[in-house]
């Protein structure tokens, strides 16, 4: 059960990356009147989830395990794999719309290295630490499937709980900007968790031409909340 438990460690809140800081856009949706409910929330993190973060984040994740788990096998194909990762990493970074989305993933990245780099269950697999950091500007997708493949988690798993994780972090938010009560979030949670498998079982098998993040109205929300007057969030 191992692997289970070091999902469950990267999908913790506790996780010291910053995510509770970040909103993602969604404190400039409140603020512009377009979230005003426990509906218009589960309306916005579901059609992100669908068409955003499911289609476009979590197949690439999909993709960097597979990846990184190559590249951890070693032989002839491992430089390859590395490159493929590295080249992943690039595109993620490419499809960051505004810089707070950009510097998000960044920052969440460096974080995530650093404590990998200095936890013994990460850091004395043999190989690893020199993968992880030979990786330039590591986005926070690519550090994070970097220790799934490492603790051997299954890749079906590890993707519905990245989308998981992504999820909790959005409706937290919610429940603070709106703000919601918390019987309200574990409503959201529980309907956007029912959801979570198909995404998940879809970005596994998605080819890379299918993959999108056209989402118009995060773009324009993150743009905004960079000028927003009043804020708790970080984007």
């Amino acid at each position: 059960m191992l692997p289970l438990v070091r999902l469950l460690q990267l999908v913790s809140p506790a996780l010291p990356v910053g995510a509770y800081t970040y909103s993602q856009g969604l404190e400039w949706a409140v603020e512009a009147g377009t979230v005003r409910t426990e509906a218009d929330a589960a309306r916005w993190i579901g059609d992100l989830l669908e068409h955003g973060t499911g289609a476009f984040e979590a197949p690439l994740a999909a993709r960097l395990l597979a990846a990184w788990a190559q590249a951890g096998e070693g032989g002839a194909e491992a430089g390859e794999a590395l490159a493929e990762v590295a080249a992943l990493n690039a595109d993620f970074l490419a499809s960051r719309e505004t810089a707070e989305l950009r510097a998000e993933t960044v920052q969440m990245g460096y974080s995530l290295v650093r404590l990998l780099t200095g936890l013994p269950a990460f850091a004395a697999l043999p190989g690893w630490v020199d993968r992880l950091e030979a990786i330039e500007e590591p986005a926070f997708p690519t550090a994070w499937t970097a220790a799934a493949a490492a603790w051997q988690v299954p890749p079906g798993e590890a993707v519905a709980a990245y989308l998981w994780a992504w999820a909790e972090n959005q409706v937290m938010a919610a429940v603070k900007a709106v703000p919601l009560g918390q019987s309200a979030g574990q409503r959201l949670l529980a309907t956007l968790g029912e959801r979570i498998p198909a995404v998940a079982e879809r970005a596994l098998v998605l080819p890379r031409g299918a993959w999108s993040n056209f989402s118009p109205a995060l773009a324009i929300a993150s743009s905004r909340h960079e000028t927003q007057y009043t804020r708790l969030f970080r984007s």
